[in-house]
């Protein structure tokens, strides 16, 4: 009986002559490519061409002698070429896409698998709702203390029965003054470290401090209880800081703080500090002597980074009295020349090369995973309304312990509202924002929350090459 070789070899596969088809190499076919949507680009101060993709976050300068090839390839009109070369390399990098490509549809998918996970939680906690400074520009009402114990009890409990679903866990502590609650903070801390080691998650642990109660005993304890990242304002040399940040009876708190500071400086820990400097009509013009301190107290050790913020009115009772810097150009002026001159000292200074992360400069009260928890056990999302506006109250815990959350107030939160925004969805750096930079902004104001970087995208990388001049450089052969 003749055997058939039906079962074992598919009819697909044979050619004309019955024989096993073999498949042979073929020559790389031509594709028409375009420049991708979310291209930035500009001419650096030594000619070269710097290259910014915001989805993919490639950064790149060329050489000025390569830029007319490079500038060519990203016409609009686009050309036809083989994948591979240099073509090949902007096409990795996204500079370039294959002509049909809906990279939309793509920032669509990316944003779904990072805004919707299940295996991330991020906590906000205010250690305490009081502190032990009045700042001028500042908000809050210090309406109330140390967080309960029955609230840590809970707080203990949702991060328990999360546990086994979780692959990231991190911690925010804020205020008031998280120090002020330092109970609160020596209860917790030690439990989240432990519970992340023991579930191998990856755990960050960060903290919005004033610095005045940050000794090098405290600090000694958060770094042991996996507390790494701070931010701690100073707001320019000691008689602007003293003026601007006094302490809630009167005194002065600048020394407290640059001491503080200085002894951080000395240990040999993995931690990072970012010193916010606020900025207004009065204290921008003396900043000289107040970078000249940083400089002498911390260096240029890679730790330390400053970050200068105008000043604004944030909803105090000292609104009206603060100078503030009032226009967008004039705070975006004020900023680059701070930045020049601490850069002259060898300071370290946060550019978009910082921020360059897919959703970076999207808002943590957006996130589906993310919740501010209060003194009281009030769940919320955004820490500049806290509970003075109901719609920022989205949950509280049960006499269980139990986490319940109003899902009509959830969703107003965590909208993907690009989706209903064209404007959003034209824009070149949505994949920085994703159109929640500051849902607060849309929520109150119905009105694009919109980061620095939209409206000086040139400026900003530029900022970024010349501060950093560590971009891929590219030779074009």
């Amino acid at each position: 009986m003749q055997q058939s070789n039906i079962l074992s070899v598919s009819p697909h596969d044979l050619n004309d002559s019955g024989q096993v088809e073999v498949e042979t190499e073929t020559a790389p076919k031509l594709t028409r490519w375009v420049p991708s949507r979310f291209n930035i680009r500009a001419k650096a101060d030594n000619g070269q061409m710097v290259l910014w993709n915001t989805l993919t976050r490639a950064m790149s300068a060329f050489d000025p002698s390569d830029a007319p090839r490079v500038r060519e390839m990203l016409a609009r009109k686009g050309f036809e070429a083989k994948e591979e070369g240099f073509t090949a390399y902007m096409a990795k990098r996204g500079y370039l896409v294959k002509e049909g490509a809906d990279e939309l549809r793509r920032f669509e998918a990316m944003f779904g698998r990072q805004h919707y996970r299940t295996n991330t939680l991020h906590l906000i906690l205010l250690a305490s709702e009081d502190c032990n400074f009045r700042c001028h520009y500042c908000y809050e009402k210090f309406a109330r203390g140390t967080m309960r114990p029955e609230v840590r009890k809970a707080v203990k409990k949702m991060v328990t029965d999360r546990l086994d679903r979780l692959d990231s866990l991190l911690v925010s502590w804020f205020g008031g003054e998280p120090l002020y609650g330092y109970p609160a903070v020596k209860d917790l801390a030690p439990f989240f470290k432990e519970a992340a080691d023991e579930h191998d998650l990856r755990f960050v642990g960060n903290m919005t401090t004033n610095g005045y109660l940050l000794t090098p005993e405290k600090a000694e304890a958060c770094l042991s209880w996996g507390i790494t990242q701070y931010q701690i304002t100073l707001d320019g040399p000691p008689e602007s800081h003293n003026c601007s940040r006094p302490a809630r009876d009167g005194s002065e708190t600048f020394e407290t703080i640059y001491n503080n500071l200085k002894s951080m400086a000395k240990r040999k820990d993995d931690f990072n500090v970012r010193i916010r400097v606020n900025f207004d009509r009065n204290n921008y013009s003396k900043m000289d002597p107040f970078l000249d301190l940083i400089q002498k107290g911390m260096g240029d050790d890679p730790r330390f980074h400053l970050a200068f913020h105008g000043v604004g009115k944030w909803g105090g009772d000292n609104d009206e009295k603060l100078d503030v810097c009032g226009t967008r150009g004039e705070r975006a002026l004020i900023k680059a020349d701070l930045k020049k001159e601490a850069k002259k000292r060898g300071l370290n200074i946060l550019t978009i090369k910082n921020f360059n992360q897919f959703g970076r400069q999207a808002c943590y009260a957006a996130r589906p995973y993310s919740f501010l928890i209060g003194a009281t056990g009030k769940i919320m999302k955004c820490t500049i309304a806290l509970d003075t506006a109901d719609h920022n109250v989205v949950g509280h815990f049960d006499k269980e312990g139990n986490m319940v959350l109003d899902p009509d107030k959830m969703a107003l939160w965590t909208e993907p509202a690009f989706q209903r925004d064209s404007q959003c969805q034209k824009c070149a750096v949505l994949p920085a924002c994703q159109g929640v930079h500051c849902p607060l902004i849309r929520i109150e104001e119905n009105r694009q929350p919109c980061i620095t970087t939209r409206f000086n995208p040139k400026g900003e990388l530029l900022e970024a090459f010349n501060l950093n001049s560590d971009s891929r450089q590219v030779s074009v052969v």
